[in-house]
């Protein structure tokens, strides 16, 4: 099985070409994903999120309130690394166990979605390239703002909590430019999708 990271920055529609991906016949593994699952109430990161965080994280019916959640972490550094080092070795060990049982399948083509993608992440996922999904911050800006209903200020915040774009596109094997509309989206990733079935020959 070929094994595809893709990443991008807030606000780049890496949740598009995943799509576009899937629809040509990958199979996606996607972090965000299983962030939510290993938080819902008997998770394995349910309860040390809790404990850290209070009950002011969890809503009324006992799940963690994402958005109170991503209020406080978003605006203190500290507790956002406290939030990643609960919660990112779960997720990296729930991947790596899906990715396993795909390779046991007849699974040609596994798309990898991670939004903090690092060297340390591709190495130890076992991926053969990168792929990253890239627009200028305006542009980002724009869409969060006009498609997620966030106000520009909580949207620049959320891209200054991000790595540099620039640390990005420096693991890249193949970018995305996404800063056009959804027609030349879909142009680029046909080409992108023959280039990935060309690693696999």
């Amino acid at each position: 099985m070929l094994a595809i990271g893709l990443t991008g920055g807030i606000g780049s529609g890496k949740s598009s070409v995943a799509d576009l991906l899937a629809r040509r016949g990958a199979v996606l593994v996607d972090a965000d994903e299983i962030a939510r699952e290993v938080v819902e109430p008997g998770g394995p990161a349910y309860r040390s999120v809790v404990e850290r965080f209070g009950d002011g994280v969890r809503a009324r019916d006992g799940t963690i309130d994402r958005a109170a959640l991503a209020g406080v972490v978003f605006s203190d550094p500290a507790a956002l690394a406290d939030l990643n080092a609960i919660t990112h070795p779960i997720i990296g060990a729930v991947m790596s166990a899906r990715l396993a049982e795909l390779s046991r399948s007849a699974v040609a083509v596994s798309v990898v979605v991670v939004p903090l993608l690092r060297r340390e992440h591709v190495d130890a996922l076992g991926l053969r390239a990168v792929v990253v999904v890239d627009c200028t911050i305006e542009v980002a800006i724009d869409r969060l703002v006009r498609l997620r209903g966030m106000a520009e200020p909580d949207a620049r915040a959320r891209i200054a909590a991000q790595p540099p774009r620039e640390d990005r596109l420096a693991l890249a094997d193949y970018v995305v430019d996404n800063s056009g509309t959804y027609e030349e989206l879909e142009q680029q990733v046909d080409a992108l999708w023959g280039w990935i079935q060309s690693l696999g020959g």
